[in-house]
Formats: structure tokens, sequence, C-alpha cells
């Protein structure tokens, strides 16, 4: 079976989702029709009442209440007749009779004063509904209808005998039954339109007449073809959406497995400043880093090769001298190797010193030390190379902290960090042309969150070119275009600034370089003071 693709089960999972809502939307617009469909067939029934709220008002005029009506049960199935009964008559007689007038007077005097109570022709009964009178022409006792067909009988709950009933102004029940909640109301209204009444009709309770389910039936076809139609619109747009929101995935996807390759040159396009924008970028940066550690890589390697190359070619060209017989074994070439076996167990050594910082490695041990007398310790070491360089020492600004008591303390390694000053001190004399000079300044910085030892060290010409002062703390790296290479150990290898940035950085300094006042390279190395000695 073949695996899915993450674009795949976004849409599958939308498809599923649509699907639900869909049947979830038919189900509760047939569960809307069917609840809502009764009420609206008792309003359009209750509206072809008027002329029974016309006479309910007559009654209520002609009686002066509803007492006779609430108490006459009779009345109300005889209102609810259509055409003129005797009941009624009798009814409308007892209500003038106090007065000595006739039913009709009554009724015709009634009709001229309330104009809007005249009985509007009726139209024809519900005959399905038992107590309304006898049937009329045409209607058989077997619900045989006059054109031969049969007539179904009314459902339970539908006929209107058993929905309809009157309540007074207080909405108290006068005849007929007590209405749903859902009923619909007829306002009744007196000769002086202040209300006195309501006809209400409940809806049917049962709606499964033929009529009723072709109607549902028709109504949901339609829903169901709208939603399908929806549903197919917006599987459509699901399955675009979800080509374009995650085919930045796939291209990711491609640039890893090109990287893992080892193709670092690899880059996914961009589109958009979204997540999946970001996520893009961050692996362009990324593969953009690894390509250039891996250039550094080779062009490490390369310098190391070079550097080993250098003190063996060397031994090897002495070796074959005294070989060859072109130079005797004397105790001058003995020193000639000695030296070159030397040079390279040092550049071995400071190799290994410089992968040991730049992997992490800590100090051995961290214990309050005095930096300015480590430094002037390490000025004194050496003194004798200044003065075979023809080079001037200038460390007046180191004197007014030196005289402070107590004086600055930093937590760190006293071996490192003499390690540290003599490399420094050692790349002046190399690359300082002779009769310049190196001043030496320190002072304290209070200005961060913490206070700082500042230390500067400013030589003479040659300076260093503004490009080539970033990579200065690399391994291996010389600018050898401004400060002329000179041959012999630490600092001809290039690896003296690089330890000396690995162990500041260990003991939480810093240190940066960048052209000195005095035309050569000014050197700032910055270290945490330690407040509380204890």
């Amino acid at each position: 079976m073949p695996r899915l693709t993450l674009q795949s089960k976004a849409f599958l999972a939308l498809t599923l989702l649509l699907a639900v809502l869909l049947l979830l939307f038919v189900g509760f617009s047939r569960l809307g029709l069917q609840r809502g469909l009764g009420p609206y067939v008792a309003e359009i029934e209750l509206a072809r009442m008027d002329w029974l709220a016309a006479r309910l008002q007559r009654m209520h005029l002609l009686h002066g209440g509803w007492q006779t009506l609430r108490t006459q049960p009779e009345l109300w199935r005889e209102m609810r007749r259509p055409g003129d009964s005797p009941a009624l008559r009798s009814s409308a007689q007892d209500a003038a009779s106090p007065n000595g007038r006739s039913g009709d007077n009554t009724t015709a005097g009634n009709e001229g004063r309330g104009g809007g109570f005249r009985e509007r022709p009726p139209p024809p009964p519900d005959f399905g509904d038992p107590g309304e009178g006898p049937p009329p022409d045409g209607y058989s006792p077997d619900r045989t209808a006059s054109d031969g067909r049969d007539r179904p009988p009314p459902p339970p709950g539908s006929m209107l005998s058993q929905r309809l009933g009157v309540l007074d102004a207080q909405g108290r029940l006068v005849a007929g039954v007590r209405p749903t909640p859902d009923a619909a109301r007829l306002p009744l209204r007196g000769s002086d339109g202040t209300p006195i009444g309501e006809l209400v009709l409940s809806p049917p309770s049962h709606m499964e007449t033929e009529a009723d389910r072709a109607f549902i039936a028709r109504q949901l076809g339609f829903v169901v073809w709208t939603g399908i139609a929806g549903l197919a619109l917006a599987l459509l747009l699901s399955w675009a959406l979800a080509r374009r929101w995650l085919a930045p995935i796939g291209a990711l996807v491609d640039g890893a497995r090109g990287v893992a390759a080892g193709r670092l040159d690899t880059r996914v396009a961009v589109h958009g400043d979204d997540e999946l924008a970001r996520l893009a970028l961050t692996f362009n940066d990324m593969a953009e880093q690894l390509g250039g550690m891996e250039a550094s890589r080779r062009q490490w390697i390369g310098d190391v090769a070079h550097e080993l190359r250098t003190p063996l070619a060397a031994m090897r060209a002495e070796i074959e001298a005294v070989q060859d017989g072109v130079r005797p074994f004397d105790d001058k070439t003995a020193l000639r190797l000695h030296r070159q076996v030397m040079r390279l167990i040092q550049l071995v050594g400071d190799l290994r010193a410089s992968l040991d910082a730049a992997a992490g490695s800590a100090p051995s041990a961290l214990v309050p030390v005095h930096p300015l007398s480590l430094l002037a310790e390490a000025v004194a070491s050496m003194q004798p190379r200044f003065d075979q360089a023809e080079l001037a020492v200038d460390t007046h600004g180191l004197a007014v902290l030196a005289r402070l008591s107590p004086p600055p303390l930093v937590r760190g390694d006293a071996q490192q960090l003499h390690r540290v000053f003599l490399n420094l001190l050692e790349n002046t004399v190399r690359y300082t042309d002779p009769g310049g000079r190196l001043e030496i300044q320190a002072q304290t910085e209070r200005s961060g969150p913490a206070p700082s030892l500042v230390l500067q060290f400013d030589d003479t010409a040659p300076g260093v070119a503004e490009h080539d002062l970033p990579r200065l703390f690399d391994r291996l790296y010389r600018a050898e275009a401004s400060r002329a290479r000179a041959t012999g150990d630490l600092g001809g290898s290039g690896l003296g600034l690089a330890i000396c940035r690995a162990i500041v950085q260990s003991h939480g300094g810093r240190i940066t370089a960048q052209p000195s006042p005095l035309g050569g390279l000014r050197t700032t190395l910055t270290l945490p003071l330690l407040e509380n000695p204890s």
C-alpha cells in the first residue's frame, strides 16, 4: 500500500470533515422542515378563518363577554359551523330579550353599528372534523367523494376541532383546546379596538400526508444538491490550497536530501512571509553555514598540510644531504634537525590546543588571579625579544591600575592567561617594523551589567587591511599582504591569535582587532572583573 503524502492526508481529512458537515446540515434541515411546516400550515389555516373571528367578536359584543361561550360548549360547536343556525339565533335572541327587541332587529342593529363584524362568506368546512355538523351533499359514510375517488381519512391530530381554541384577554381558555406554545394566533378586538381575546390554532401533530411528504422531499432534495455542489467546490478549493500551502514542504524535503547527499549549495525558493517561508529561510541559512564550515574545513586541512610540510621538507633535505655526502653529520646538522623537530612538535601542540579551545573545553582551574601582574611578567620575559627587534614598549598605561589597592582581580587560569599575553606580544614582535613601538593601556569599565577589565595593545606600522580584520582570529589565517610572514614557531603558523580568542572566550571575555591610531594593529582584550574575591 503506497504511503500517503501530507497533502493527501490533509485533503482526505478535509473531505471527511466536509462530508460530516453536509450530513449534519441535511439532518438539521430535515428536522427544521418537519418542525417548521406545522406552524406554517397553522398560520395559513388560521388566516382563512377570519369569518370565525368576526363571528366571535360579534358574539362578544352581543353578550358583553365570553361567559355565554364558556358555559355553553354546544354554542362553540355551532359557531364553527358555516352559515346561520338555530343555536346562534337563539343565542342572539337571548342576548336581545331584556330590551324587548327581536333577534333579527338586534342583529341588524349591531351590524349597522359594528360594520367591522360583518361576516364574510365562509369557506367549506373540514368535513373530517367530527362534531362539525351534517356532511354536505355528495359525501357518503364510506368517505367516497362525489367524483368516485376514495378520500383518505385525516391523520390523527390534524382535525381543526382538536387544535382550535379561544382565549380571553387574560390568556385563559374560553372554548376549544388549550394551544401549544407554537400555536398560530389571531387577535380578537372589540368595537373600540381594545383586545378581547385570541383565536388560536395549534399546528398539526403529524405531517404525514402525501402532500406533506412531497413538500419535504422537494425541499430536502434542493438542500442536498446545494450541499453536494458546495462540497464539490470546497474540495476543489481545498485541493488547490493544500497544493499551494504544502508545496514548500516538498521543496524542503528535496533540499534536505540534497544537503544530506553533500550538495551544500542547495537552496529552497522562498515564497511569502508565513511560517513556511521562515522555515525555508532558516533552511537556506543552515545550508549556507554548512557550506561555509565545509569550505573552512577544507581550507584548514590544506593549511595544516602546508604547515606540516615545511618542517618535514627541511628535515628531509638535511637527511638526504647527509646520505649523499654533500654535508657531514656534525653538531650543526644535528642542531638544525633538532630545531625542525621542535618546530614540528610545537605546531602539532598548537593545533591540538586550538582544537581543544574551539571545542569549548573549560580551563583546568579558575581561581582569582592578578591579570596586570601576569602581563608585567610576560612583558619582562619578552623584553630581550623587543630589544632584538628594536621595538620600544610603553607600559605607563598600566601604572595607575597597578597602584590600586586591592589591584583588579579576575577569575581564571593564570597559565592560560599568561599564554594569551605572550602570544599577543609575540605577534607584535613578529609583525612590527624595526624602530616601532608597542603601547599597552589598561582601564576598568562599569557601563555593562558587570565591571570588566579592558586591555589595549597598540603597535606601529604595518597595519592590517580592513577585509582581513574579521578573519584575523581564525586558525591558520595570516594577512600576508600587509604584515610580512616570518618563519619560525607559533607566530608563523597562524594559530597564535586563534588560541588567544579561544582562551579569552573560555574566561567569559572577548577579544577584538581594529586599526590602531599608531598605524598598526589595536588588539582589545576584555575580561570580567571579580568584585568579591572571597
